[in-house]
């Protein structure tokens, strides 16, 4: 005799999708953050003088990126206490981000009710970290660029 397993779908997904919604907004506000921060450093001719500026314009943006992930963990972590899925913060918050990271453990498993939350916040996750990794090549290449004319075109 098999069980069947009920996995709630239309709430679930609305709040995971509302939640997804705010992840973009926050990357979003951390790409603009990066931008303006990029084009201040060029305009003040910064950008490619030294190695050392160049380093540290590079982990100040990852900084920017790492704590817009930290911060889209925190909102869906915020989202599993909501529904009741974990009474203690750092029991969620561990949760949060080994879905987000799709890391994966599976040591913890969610209700039935609010299953679906794990796979919608991992790709939620995989689009954030590939909008970090793109934010982050186009600012090394434009600095690989300022500091070596020879690969200028």
């Amino acid at each position: 005799m098999t069980q069947t397993l009920r996995v709630a779908i239309l709430v679930p997904l609305l709040l995971g999708g509302i939640t997804v919604l705010c992840t973009i907004l926050i990357h979003g506000l951390a790409v603009i953050a990066t931008v303006n921060f990029f084009r201040r450093e060029r305009k003040l001719g910064h950008t490619g003088t030294s190695f050392r500026v160049d380093f540290a314009i590079v982990a100040i943006v990852l900084s920017c990126a790492f704590m817009a992930h930290l911060v889209e963990i925190a909102l869906w972590t915020a989202l599993f206490l909501l529904c009741g899925e974990f009474q203690a913060f750092g029991t969620a918050y561990y949760f949060s981000a080994v879905n987000y990271t799709t890391l994966g453990y599976g040591d913890i498993i969610m209700s039935p009710s609010w299953k679906l939350l794990g796979p919608l916040e991992a790709s939620d996750g995989c689009l954030m970290f590939g909008v970090s990794t793109a934010m982050i090549f186009a600012v090394i290449q434009r600095l690989i660029l300022a500091r070596f004319e020879d690969l200028r075109e």
